[in-house]
């Protein structure tokens, strides 16, 4: 083959279009001293990632972006990244020119926070936009009111901490009509306060993800948190339980992703009530629950309603939490089809019925005193959940093949009557596979058929 150039030989809309594309910009640009083939090579790019890898102020990338911002005065743009620390009016002027030139997706990422202008806000272009930092400034001088944020095309907003009018949230998504996709990360520490407004309300949503976390500010969590979209068939929520949720039935909602942290407060009275929420969600067809809300589930709602459609529940186990709420929502999803675990080792107590191998008691100083002392349901003494589990795959991940997890298997294997396949999952740093194989291969399955069991 010697010395043939083979990537020089490709169409210039391939070399443009489908390669330099995925390249940030300052690279795509020094092609161009390749040869003269590739002079004008970088015309053909319409995805910018303008990237500045420096961690301070640099006047040199300025100038390189303004040079080449005039070269590609005429170039249509499909896609702007910025994501630099830069000379505030520059970068707004960069991005009003992208827009100009018909920019379908906007993202703005930045280490330290800016300031952008609210002009930018009423584009008919745009169909994904994100806005990520540490703070993202709209600037102060340019009144923000109701309805000056337009974007009759977005389908997917991402938004970040945006530091102006708390409503401007809600004039966000409002100002979507056709908002498929949302995406709400609000985080700080120490005095930060959130500028989330613990609300969304769109006709047309069918994605929404929130990530929200003040640990040290317990104010914001005293409101409740409003979801009112008919249409979302998917749901990521991550936060430190709030007081309560005002959240219609989600009818569409397909799958939903819950990591509910619960409050360790020094009192008798424990923030949080998701029994609204649980109600909203019971729809699902996939449900993954981590450690915490499984026991949201347990402390913070006092009626558990049937998940008739529920085919596939996920959990989560670490050593803090335990399996509480597990009985209750097995019983009450009479259609489960496959169970998956990640990590079989919980928080031991006496209040996980029958659905594991625990025996011991709960520490008597056990934090959640409003609940300790109710009685367990009907539900939790009576016929034993797995017995009647309709559960046809179970799937355990980060399996290490302790006395303890042993014991668990046995007790899995010996009371899910509808097993069809087992599929472990074990732990990377495990040596003796085959022993562990042996040991669960021996054990009684109560099964009809002898389920058949996977190493994955």
């Amino acid at each position: 083959m010697g010395s043939r150039d083979f990537i020089s030989s490709l169409p210039d809309e391939v070399l443009g279009k489908n390669i330099l594309s995925l390249l940030p910009t300052k690279l795509v640009v020094s092609t161009s001293v390749l040869s003269k083939r590739w002079r004008n090579m970088f015309l053909f790019v319409d995805n910018f990632d303008l990237e500045d890898p420096t961690s301070l102020r640099n006047d040199g990338f300025s100038d390189f972006m303004e040079k080449t911002v005039a070269v590609l005065n005429n170039c249509p743009i499909k896609k702007l990244t910025l994501n630099c620390h830069y000379e505030q009016s520059s970068v707004n002027r960069w991005i009003f020119r992208a827009l100009g030139r018909g920019c379908l997706e906007l993202i703005l990422q930045c280490r330290y926070g800016h300031s952008l202008n609210i002009r930018i806000f009423r584009r008919n272009t745009l169909v994904k936009l994100t806005l990520s930092s540490n703070r993202t400034v709209l600037e102060e001088y340019v009144p923000l009111h109701e309805g000056r944020v337009f974007f009759p095309a977005l389908k997917t907003l991402s938004l970040g901490a945006v530091v102006a009018d708390r409503a401007l949230y809600n004039w966000f998504i409002s100002g979507c009509p056709v908002l498929e996709e949302l995406f709400i990360r609000d985080v700080g520490d120490g005095d930060d306060q959130p500028t989330w407004t613990m609300s969304v309300f769109s006709a047309s949503l069918k994605r929404l993800t929130i990530f929200f976390d003040f640990p040290h500010n317990i104010e914001p969590y005293k409101d409740d948190v409003e979801i009112q979209t008919p249409k979302l068939e998917f749901l990521d929520y991550s936060a430190l339980l709030s007081d309560d949720f005002e959240v219609d039935y989600l009818d569409s909602l397909a799958e939903a992703r819950l990591d509910l942290r619960l409050w360790e407060l020094n009192t008798t009275t424990q923030l949080g009530d998701v029994a609204n929420l649980v109600a909203a969600i019971r729809n699902v067809k996939t449900l993954h629950l981590s450690s915490g809300s499984l026991e949201a589930f347990y402390y913070c709602c006092d009626t558990m309603l049937v998940f008739d459609r529920l085919h596939h529940l996920s959990i989560e186990s670490d050593e803090e939490n335990g399996w509480q709420g597990l009985p209750r929502l097995l019983l009450k999803s009479p259609n489960l089809q496959t169970l998956l675990i990640k990590g079989l080792v919980h928080k031991v107590t006496n209040r996980c019925g029958n659905v594991c191998a625990c025996t011991n008691k709960p520490k008597k100083n056990f934090s959640y005193k409003r609940y300790i002392d109710r009685s367990p349901s009907d539900e939790m003494e009576g016929m034993c959940c797995l017995s009647t589990c309709r559960v046809k795959v179970l799937e355990i991940l980060g399996y290490g093949g302790s006395s303890r997890e042993m014991k668990q298997m046995w007790h899995f294997l010996g009371k899910l009557k509808y097993l069809e396949t087992v599929k472990i999952g074990v732990e990377e740093d495990t040596n003796n596979i085959g022993l562990l194989r042996d040991n669960l291969m021996a054990l009684n399955r109560a099964s009809a058929n002898k389920c058949n069991i996977q190493f994955i």
